[in-house]
């Protein structure tokens, strides 16, 4: 039997989930830099709007420990339940087990922290009690060291999960530029969040095919040469 994983990821058969992406996680974390970071967790999760992706939030200890989610990842979900819980294992919470029931779908797109604790127990247990198939996140998660983090996702790799990248979901979901009804949506977050990417496509609609710039701004005045 040909393996569901071969499958590429697409709007309408996966859903995803953002776990502990909370200000006291993210300062454990030492495997990627925190603000890069962040900058893939909210370009994931804007990705997931665009495509209308069924997402669940889960928190861990917010007012005794870990804080508030980050605000600019509530942001682009402002109408979604924050799903509160104890334990280190996401899969543990009821709440969270009939959230991603109700999703119905049986690919389950996953960022989070840290990648050794909350990320590896969630992956292993709804692969083992649910047969759920897991595909990991790598640079928008992060572990409390370099090794914690690697390590961690060897393990998960072992086990089955799937290691992705932000930018690599993203592009999965839009796969074709013909589809016009997300592609300038995805430009938009491309010029954004995706770094030298983002700088190249500015360069090439500006400098190449004389688009205007993405900003007003005052008038260029003339250089005055040195004497």
């Amino acid at each position: 039997m040909m393996s569901p994983k071969l499958e590429v990821l697409t709007p309408n058969n996966c859903q995803i989930i953002f776990i502990d992406q909370q200000p006291q996680m993210a300062f454990g974390v030492q495997s990627i830099d925190r603000q890069v970071l962040k900058n893939n967790v909210v370009g994931l999760a804007k990705a997931a709007s665009i495509f209308g992706i069924p997402t669940t939030i889960t928190t861990v200890e917010t007012l005794s420990f870990s804080g508030h989610t980050f605000p600019e990842l509530l942001a682009v979900f402002p109408d979604l339940p924050i799903l509160e819980r104890t334990s280190m294992n996401s899969w543990d919470d009821q709440k969270v087990r009939d959230a991603l029931a109700r999703n119905g779908r049986n690919k389950v797109v996953v960022a989070g922290l840290w990648t050794e604790v909350c990320n590896n127990t969630f992956a292993l247990s709804a692969m083992h009690d649910a047969d759920y198939e897991i595909y990991m996140v790598a640079d928008a998660s992060g572990g409390t060291s370099k090794d914690a983090h690697d390590y961690a996702m060897q393990r998960m790799i072992q086990a089955g999960v799937v290691p992705m990248t932000w930018q690599q979901v993203l592009l999965e979901w839009q796969r074709d530029w013909a589809h016009k009804d997300t592609y300038d949506a995805v430009m938009a977050l491309v010029k954004e969040h995706s770094g030298a990417y983002g700088m190249g496509i500015d360069y090439a609609y500006t400098m190449v095919h004389g688009a205007d710039e993405r900003v007003k701004h005052g008038p260029t005045e003339e250089p005055v040469p040195a004497r």
